[in-house]
């Protein structure tokens, strides 16, 4: 038995100064301050003066993840350990179907990447590239594997892309089932022409990379993913927002009732397109897709944020190292390995809004965890502090003050996006399924203790 006394917890729906019992993998009572005193317990952690939060779930990162003639530098083993350090329990994977590939053999390679690795709890996505009558058999096998979203692209012409045609057929086939559909919203046919553009142009820095993929393509492709969902019926959640217009078009969706979802990351909520613009190819460390956009519109996206137009902030780590990585793109931006690293500091830079008067406790709550395990059915499993619930349970030092630093941070990535930022709050402790992860700022887990979560559908839906 773990006791967990005196701290604030922080759900969904508000705080509560309570004690927090933990029997074996779950919670066992949430009681009144107090009220655990006289109960034997082989561990008691103190949180007087912190938040007990439920563990943070990310579902958009990319372990080990092949992308041009590279992967990203992240193991599931390095990954999730990075992830605990944050305060995250649980992050959902993304399974990669190569062309001419099937959806089941993906799956099956996935599995070996992560299963007696990981530290955490894990699930997957399908990446779903090559749309065609096996495949789409294949999208009910998946189902019934625990694997229920599906990751389409309108994005990278020969690589993801796929047609509008191929992604009606697949939201079909999804619909049928309940499953949702997840898309990477860019207009990657015209993208390619002004990359080709500016190449010839010999405008080759990092900074073209977004000025090649501008917010008005992000919009468009966002409102034709929306159009082909209503024909489909099938539910849509946006991955990765990042651009005021994309945003419009998922609040024009929601308010008319349609289901319609969408994400955003924290390096679109304090990154820009100046940080793309950096001199000496250091731009290139803040090269991912869709692009940083100018710092216009991150109101706009903390809005969505308090508004529920945007219901789930992720990380989309996908970190590619400076060296050897990053520099493949030297003299051609279009050959930077798309992607950054964050797993590590989500928590944290939410929190940020909360002390900065953009969210309230319970809404960090409610995105960072509440709203992605209901959003990809592993609620009320995880994502909140309650009786029978798995014991994914963090100690959060709201008065701690920290500067995120390469120097410092787990993940297996030699920089950092946010180098140099000064952060008020730090996880203390973390627990997963109420095995101790981290241990007053100490990591005492193990790769292997997390397990595989096969997911129920999106609860959402209407």
């Amino acid at each position: 038995m773990i006791a967990i006394n005196n701290g604030l917890v922080v759900t969904a729906t508000g705080t509560l100064e309570a004690d927090v019992l933990v029997d074996g993998e779950t919670i066992s009572a949430v009681l009144a301050r107090g009220s655990a005193r006289g109960v034997p317990a082989d561990t008691v952690i103190d949180a007087t003066g912190k938040y007990v939060l439920p563990g943070g779930i990310d579902v958009h990162t990319h372990m080990e993840m092949p992308f041009g003639g590279t992967s990203s530098a992240d193991t599931f083993e390095t990954g999730t350990r990075a992830a605990a350090w944050g305060g995250t329990t649980t992050i959902v994977d993304f399974a990669v179907q190569a062309k001419g590939t099937s959806l089941l053999a993906t799956l099956d390679k996935w599995h070996a990447k992560a299963d007696g690795n990981c530290s955490i709890d894990y699930g997957f996505h399908m990446i779903v590239s090559d749309v065609n009558e096996t495949t789409l058999k294949e999208m009910d096998a998946c189902i019934a594997a625990g694997v229920n979203s599906f990751k389409m692209f309108m994005a990278y012409p020969g690589v993801f892309y796929a047609t509008d045609g191929e992604i009606l057929l697949a939201m079909q086939k999804a619909a049928a089932s309940g499953a949702t559909v997840m898309m990477h919203a860019e207009n990657g046919i015209a993208i390619d022409q002004l990359v080709a553009q500016a190449i010839a142009a010999g405008n080759t820095d990092p900074v073209y990379h977004g000025l090649t993929r501008p917010p008005e393509l992000e919009g468009e492709a966002t409102s034709r993913a929306i159009t082909l969902a209503a024909v489909a019926h099938c539910p849509l959640y946006i991955v990765h927002l990042s651009a005021s217009h994309a945003l419009a078009a998922v609040a024009e969706a929601r308010g008319a009732g349609q289901n319609v979802f969408a994400e955003t990351c924290p390096q679109y909520l304090y990154l820009s397109i100046d940080d793309l613009a950096r001199p000496d190819f250091e731009g290139a460390k803040f090269v991912c897709s869709p692009p940083l956009r100018p710092s216009s519109h991150q109101d706009s996206l903390w809005r969505g944020l308090r508004t529920n137009d945007l219901s789930v902030v992720s990380t989309d780590h996908c970190p590619f190292c400076f060296k050897d990585q990053k520099e493949l793109g030297r003299g051609d931006f279009s050959k930077i390995p798309n992607g950054m690293p964050g797993v590590e500091h989500r928590m944290d830079l939410l929190h940020q809004g909360v002390v900065a008067g953009q969210l309230t406790l319970p809404r960090w709550v409610e995105v960072c965890c509440t709203t992605p395990a209901r959003m990809f059915g592993l609620y009320p499993r995880k994502g909140t502090i309650a009786a029978g619930a798995d014991a994914d349970i963090v100690i959060y030092d709201p008065a701690a003050r920290q500067t995120l630093s390469a120097s410092t941070h787990h993940m297996n990535v030699d920089y950092s996006a946010y180098e140099g930022m000064p952060v008020t709050g730090a996880v203390v402790n973390v627990l997963s399924r109420g095995r101790p992860v981290i241990a007053d700022g100490a990591y005492v887990g193990s790769a292997g203790h997390g397990q595989f979560l096969a997911r129920g559908l999106n609860q959402y839906l209407v």
